[in-house]
């Protein structure tokens, strides 16, 4: 007797994992679709992730970071076999929805996050113009104020002139670094 009762087709769910195994889960997950050949009910599987700029001892640094901790996205037609496979896939604990029958994730919010793990650069907007006064927030000039006397955008860069011992004095900082006062 069939549980999975509810048809909604090819869908999108959210799959409850243990909190740093989602990418032990996707890898699992691919190698049992593969063995238990199920490509025709479960077509791909993610976790969402996006690239964000860090900056850690005056260094820039990109990083990935898991947009959903302890979850996994499937693309999947739900049946029994199809539920069975993932549910039963080692770090897995459940399927996100009431009951045994999984609720799927409404397309239009699919469309927004993959477009958001898409992005190939992170955003960096910067509301500082030539002239304007601006207080470092991090690296050897912290809590230090100066005013902004050149700007690279492209390197993401912004030259900032700073009072040292009655001098001003240009230091150059990264756009993360400055914030407008």
């Amino acid at each position: 007797m069939p549980k999975q009762t509810a048809n909604y087709g090819r869908r999108w769910y959210a799959i409850h994992t243990y909190s740093g195994y989602e990418d032990n889960v996707s890898e699992a997950l691919h190698q049992r679709i593969d063995t238990m050949d199920m490509h025709e009910k479960i077509f791909s599987v993610l976790v969402p992730k996006e690239k964000k700029i860090k900056i850690k001892n005056g260094k820039r640094k990109m990083t990935e970071e898991k947009i959903f901790p302890g979850y996994v996205l499937v693309e999947m037609v739900v049946t029994d076999d199809s539920w069975y496979v993932v549910r039963n896939t080692p770090n897995v604990t459940g399927f996100i929805g009431t009951g045994t029958i999984p609720t799927p994730i409404a397309q239009e919010e699919i469309d927004a996050l993959l477009k958001r793990t898409g992005a190939t650069e992170p955003e960096t907007t910067f509301d500082v113009t030539k002239g304007s006064v601006v207080q470092i927030t991090d690296g050897p000039f912290k809590n230090f104020e100066g005013k902004v006397s050149d700007i690279d955008e492209t390197r993401g860069k912004v030259k900032v002139l700073v009072n040292m011992f009655g001098r001003e004095t240009p230091v150059e900082l990264d756009f993360l670094q400055v914030k407008k006062i």
